[in-house]
């Protein structure tokens, strides 16, 4: 009798560290495998590369600045309206043009790239600016700033404890704060430094071989807003950087 016990008591500690090195790899059997060991490694889409906006819609918004008052299709408050009309159209060029919650929107090409496994850096070559889409925790910033603090998060499509195996499917959202205001359109447009931005990315393939991306961008301002201004812009990949021509804005 004796001999059995410590027979199962030996079955007892092998079962035991099987259960470790399974949590350790992932969680008990069946359950979902470890996640990656970076954002990076972990990416189900690559938004890495040279991109190019594509203006299909509002082209009298984005392609030139519109005239002085044009704020159509923006959901102004009395008080956003007030501060949009004492636009001066001799800032024209402003790189409050050109703040996070309207960058995007611009006609613009973005250079792509992974900073570090945490950080993706977003470069424009319209208004020389530069934005990094931090994945987990970090400390906010002291200051406010035209671009501000984004945190980012992939969202993964069917994730969850007994998920299919395969590929990793799903879209990038980013969170910024921290801005320091800025203007939705060239004539002035407000955003408070109250703002945030809520983004999404998403890409896809399309006809005769392109790769593209869409954003979905949700400017939220209780100051200047009546309710969110919500925006989808379209990239197309390039090859390379061939068409990379940088135009600082005017401080």
């Amino acid at each position: 009798m004796t001999r059995r016990i410590q027979v199962v008591a030996a079955a007892a500690v092998l079962i035991g560290s099987a259960i470790v090195v399974s949590a350790q790899q992932g969680g008990r059997a069946g359950g979902p495998p470890a996640p990656p060991p970076t954002p990076q490694a972990g990416a189900p889409i690559d938004l890495t590369g040279n991109w190019v906006s594509v203006v299909t819609e509002d082209w009298r918004w984005r392609m030139v600045t519109p005239p002085k008052g044009d704020f159509a299709s923006v959901p102004l408050n009395p008080e956003g309206t007030k501060v949009a009309n004492s636009w001066d159209p001799a800032t024209d060029g402003s790189c409050l043009a050109y703040g996070a919650a309207g960058l995007m929107r611009e006609p613009t090409r973005l250079r792509i790239s992974w900073e570090n496994p945490q950080t993706l850096k977003i470069e424009t070559d319209s208004g020389v600016q530069t934005r990094r889409l931090i994945f987990g925790t970090a400390q906010l910033p002291a200051q406010r700033s035209l671009q501000g603090y984004s945190a980012a998060e992939w969202e993964i499509a069917g994730a969850g404890r007994g998920a299919p195996a395969g590929p990793r499917r799903g879209n990038l959202k980013v969170t910024t704060t921290m801005m320091s205001g800025g203007w939705l359109r060239k004539n002035g447009v407000p955003y408070s430094e109250n703002a945030t931005l809520t983004e999404y990315y998403d890409r896809f393939p399309a006809p005769q071989n392109e790769e593209w991306f869409v954003v979905t961008t949700i400017v939220s301002d209780p100051k200047y807003l009546n309710t969110d201004f919500v925006t989808s812009t379209h990239f197309k990949k390039e090859a390379d950087g061939a068409k990379w021509a940088p135009k600082p804005c005017r401080s």
